[in-house]
């Protein structure tokens, strides 16, 4: 049995990477995939990979930084399907070093996409959620980052140390509508290994991305009284 028949999910940032892994595994459950990134070519890639395994997805081109586009997203999704169940927010991106020598326009950067992004995509999504009066699920990607920083990340932390605050108050604001709210926490993911084999990831010594989709899968299929708030997936052998 496909554990997510019928779920309509959308997944950002899925062109590559956790994202990619997210939509693919939703697929094969059943899920109805919506994918979202700036890279629409390889968002349709994804998507006709889950076609061609017997699932059903398309792609739409999005910007999260950017309101009108977010709201497009969330309005074509609901006005497709008719719903929405899930949503994650996995697209993100990196940047900064140490602290005093990162430039503003690269913490504006960062922000803009990993909490700005996240924001809107959460409110938006709520508030169909909330609409739909029969609940749903929001995963926000995070990071060790966001529960730990260290020297050289001090941007990125505080971006997913971001993420973790507006899971942390949107959880609690979901309660009363049975809409639950989750962060996955992973450490060093293999981001450019989707397509690899296992042996070259396990030689690559990086978590696989597959291992964080398994994670949302689970989140996903929790029963209806059941939430995880985080989900910390670590790398082996890691020392902070």
């Amino acid at each position: 049995m496909k554990r997510l028949s019928g779920k309509v999910a959308i997944v950002t940032g899925s062109s590559s990477g956790i994202g990619k892994a997210i939509a693919l595994r939703f697929g094969e459950e059943g899920a109805k995939v919506v994918l979202a990134a700036r890279r629409l070519s390889q968002c349709e890639q994804v998507a006709t990979c889950i076609q061609e395994k017997g699932g059903e997805a398309h792609a739409i081109q999005t910007d999260i930084s950017e309101e009108d586009q977010v709201n497009s997203l969330m309005q074509q999704t609901v006005s497709r399907h008719g719903r929405l169940d899930i949503l994650v927010n996995n697209a993100g991106i990196f940047g900064g070093r140490r602290v005093a020598d990162t430039d503003t326009k690269t913490f504006d950067e960062v922000m803009a996409t990993n909490v700005r992004g996240t924001f809107l995509c959460c409110r938006a999504g709520f508030q169909h959620m909330k609409q739909q009066k029969n609940g749903g699920l929001i995963i926000n990607m995070s990071s060790v980052a966001g529960v730990q920083g260290w020297s050289g990340t001090g941007t990125y932390s505080a971006s997913k140390h971001a993420i973790m605050g507006l899971t942390k108050s949107l959880a609690d604001e979901g309660r009363a509508f049975k809409i639950k709210v989750s962060a996955i926490c992973p450490a060093g993911v293999a981001d450019e290994l989707v397509e690899a084999t296992s042996e070259e990831i396990l030689r690559n010594e990086k978590i696989d991305p597959f291992d964080i989709a398994e994670t949302a899968v689970f989140l996903a299929v929790l029963g209806p009284h059941a939430v995880v708030q985080q989900v910390v997936v670590d790398r082996l052998g890691a020392d902070w």
